[in-house]
């Protein structure tokens, strides 16, 4: 049986190696270690807070190691997964089908996203569980006829306890993550190793031979006759690099803003996160609060329970790259325009809220969707295969996306990895 190394254990690596193992025997190489959710007392945190201990968003790390935060030349915060489940277990647990730039490009996943609904339960049944705030802003958009819609959500809502920490590692299993698809991989005799930081791809005559990665004090090689690179917008094109294949001179980030003010007693810090959004032509706006802000930003001072936030989610340009010392990523002009229309929309719903606008405030600008270093193009619809790959070597994460989402895509990029791994079995069954 050949034997296939996916590299990344979130939303693609994960689709990957349910999808392959049994028709191959799958090793996943995760970089990470066992995920567990965030368990401090948050009232706690709110008094370290006070004390001004908290100054530089990477501090998060210590005491959640299971989220990686990096920072820009310029100070824009870079947040990603680094566990098992990769940035799944981060999520808002969103399930949009975001595919229109591919089906521009000819690539048809309608059998991918078939298979993905009968695989992991659906729902935008939570509107029950909403806190009154959100159900407010619900009213006020449909009011402005910005065409509100519950977000649909990977995972069983019905038993949400409105802990309002999503983003921070569901303690309650409500929230899917692609654990349960690494679970079901093992199960079938899957191969699962953690602590693994794949270093770079290891090639003979023009073929992948399997890669060379650093585990614990020692540098391992693991064989492979096809390796998949499912290790993110960040840490896939840094794997190509070090392997002398090169991708291109951009990056997109779908960079977050949020735009809050004071509002007592609007406990949106235990609503699920992002209940509803409005989607924008180049963003996406949904009530959600920033654990980010709140710790790290001084506007965001007030007790959590009386902070009332919308977060905008740009769809930005892909000016920016990233290599193996340096993430670079600049908002370009026509993205700062985009986001400060975005923040004049968002004050007017808070005034009608009942909000002065003269108390709004922002938080810190953080991304967290890297992806189109080696976009797809019209050529690769069918292969979905860069030229420049070695013929064995395949990539399935958001490093595919020709442009950014400016929305959740954790469900598109499971497709993506879905109609990979077909390929691969369908090019080794001849």
């Amino acid at each position: 049986m050949k034997r296939v190394i996916v590299v990344g254990s979130g939303a693609g690596g994960a689709a990957s190696a349910k999808k392959l193992q049994g028709k191959f025997q799958v090793t996943v190489l995760e970089a990470g270690r066992e995920f567990k959710p965030f368990s401090i007392n948050l009232s706690i945190l709110e008094k370290l807070r006070k004390t001004g201990l908290f100054f530089d968003e990477r501090e998060i790390q210590l005491l959640f190691p299971s989220m990686s935060v990096r920072k820009t030349s310029d100070s824009m915060v870079m947040v990603s997964g680094r566990g098992l489940g990769g940035t799944t277990t981060l999520s808002a647990g969103n399930a949009l089908r975001m595919d229109k730039g591919l089906k521009d490009l000819g690539i048809d996943l309608d059998d991918e996203f078939e298979e993905l609904y009968r695989e992991i339960p659906v729902t935008d049944d939570h509107r029950p569980k909403w806190q009154n705030s959100t159900k407010r802003l619900f009213e006020i958009c449909t009011e402005m006829d910005l065409n509100p819609v519950p977000l649909p959500k990977l995972g069983n809502y019905q038993r949400c306890t409105g802990c309002g920490r999503c983003v921070l590692g569901c303690r309650y299993h409500v929230k899917w993550d692609s654990r349960q698809f690494l679970n079901a991989a093992q199960d079938l005799g899957a191969e699962l190793i953690t602590g693994c930081q794949v270093v770079k791809l290891v090639t003979e005559k023009g073929l992948v031979k399997g890669v060379q990665a650093q585990k614990g004090f020692n540098s391992v090689f693991y064989p492979a006759d096809i390796v998949i690179l499912a290790a993110g917008g960040f840490s896939t094109p840094v794997i190509l690099q070090n392997s002398g294949i090169e991708c291109e001179s951009r990056l997109f980030v779908d960079p977050v803003l949020c735009v809050a003010a004071r509002q007592k007693g609007s406990l949106q810090n235990k609503e699920l996160s992002m209940p509803f959004a409005v989607q924008r032509e180049h963003a996406i706006l949904s009530p959600y609060f920033d654990y980010l802000s709140f710790f790290f930003h001084p506007s965001w001072r007030y007790p959590a329970q009386d902070i009332v936030s919308l977060m905008i989610k740009l769809a930005d340009s892909s000016a920016g790259t990233v290599d193996n010392k340096n993430i670079r990523k600049t908002l370009s002009d026509i993205d700062q325009e985009r986001l400060r229309e975005e923040v004049e929309l968002c004050m007017e719903i808070l005034s009608t809220y009942g909000i002065k606008k003269d108390t709004i405030f922002l938080g810190t600008i953080n991304a967290g969707h890297p992806g189109g270093m080696l976009p797809l193009t019209a050529d690769e619809a069918v292969t979905f295969h860069n030229p420049r790959l070695p013929e064995n070597l395949y990539v399935a994460d958001a490093t595919l996306f020709p442009e950014s989402l400016g929305n959740p895509p954790i469900l598109t990029i499971m497709a993506m990895a879905k109609r990979v791994s077909k390929i691969i079995i369908d090019k080794n069954s001849l």
